[in-house]
């Protein structure tokens, strides 16, 4: 069959356009990527931000750069990536309360987390600690139901309205029966700083961010928001178990997410990278070791979770009564 011009012109604009994602992916990143992270420095995101893009950076060769825009549960932080161009150079590195519990909290986000994102890997998931100041004359958790039950009930902090603390506290008053005030902060490490500093008794918060003021005794820990007991400190018991609320479980989890419309090979690229890095021993190390649990799904995976999991925590959150305010 004879080749006509109009034919090689269409054939060669078929390549172009069969090969133009994976040639864009082959050059990628080829100048600084940014995590924006929807908390404070210090905090348990931070933490897995800083250490995930040093071992980017040490397989691609380019800076990974954490951009802190705390505040609003990290949705201020979410609809500055969502809004982003979609070439892969701004990433967001999101939690369970900004893309599962802030929908819920929230009316009028200016994002939607699932149409204006794309998943690139579930990064970690991890418990929480229920801590207390050490003056609070509360050794156990019982203890602490009883001091809530009295007339003054108790104050608790979080990272902010909708988070994991502030779900988990909300939870726990509500299956316990318990009078508890909610005192919110922007970010996590502002919420330990008053805690330890004994301006508010109780916090529920992340393991890594907390475990070093356990055991240096500024805090008192009382139990952990899992189903089971961790491995690394099995002698702290759940708070299902220690306070007979076998309903009880909050995890918190953060993920890496790129702008909707990010090209597939980018995406790819991404996704590759991180569970790769991920994988390393040091990487793996220094995250285990903090007390997270390492996950790095894949995108398809990553997806399908955040499709299924919106809705379910919807339902949580009405159900709780939980508010933004």
């Amino acid at each position: 069959m004879p080749i006509t011009r109009r034919h090689a012109l269409g054939t060669a604009a078929a390549l172009i356009a069969a090969t133009a994602l994976p040639l864009h992916a082959a050059g990628f990143p080829d100048k600084p990527v940014k995590i924006t992270v929807g908390f404070a420095a210090g905090g348990g995101a931070d933490i897995v931000a800083r250490q995930l893009g040093v071992q980017l950076g040490l397989q691609t060769g380019e800076s990974f750069i954490v951009d802190n825009k705390p505040g609003a549960t990290g949705t201020i932080a979410a609809s500055a990536v969502a809004h982003a161009p979609a070439d892969g150079y701004t990433l967001f590195l999101g939690s369970q309360s900004t893309m599962l519990v802030a929908p819920a909290i929230y009316p009028k986000l200016p994002f939607d987390p699932v149409k204006d994102f794309t998943p690139v890997s579930m990064l970690v998931s991890m418990p929480m600690i229920l801590v207390v100041h050490p003056s609070v004359p509360a050794k156990n958790l019982q203890e602490l139901i009883a001091l809530a039950r009295g007339d003054k009930g108790l104050a608790y902090a979080s990272a902010g309205a909708g988070g994991p603390q502030h779900v988990a506290g909300e939870l726990f008053a509500s299956l316990a029966r318990l009078k508890l005030t909610h005192i919110p902060y922007k970010g996590e490490a502002p919420a330990l700083t008053d805690v330890i500093g004994g301006q508010v008794p109780v916090m529920f918060s992340n393991l890594p961010a907390v475990m070093p003021y356990v055991q240096s005794g500024k805090l008192r820990a009382l139990a952990i928001s899992s189903a089971k007991r961790h491995p690394a400190y099995p002698d702290l018991p759940t708070v299902a178990e220690a306070a007979g609320l076998p309903e009880f479980e909050v995890l918190t989890w953060y993920g890496l997410f790129a702008p909707a419309g990010t090209p597939a090979a980018v995406a790819k690229k991404l996704q590759d990278e991180t569970i790769s890095a991920l994988k390393t021993r040091d990487l793996s190390a220094k995250l285990a070791d903090q007390g997270f649990s390492v996950v790095g799904s894949n995108q398809q995976q990553f997806s399908a979770f955040m499709k299924a999991e919106v809705p379910r925590w919807g339902k949580l959150v009405k159900d709780a009564n939980i508010r933004a305010d």
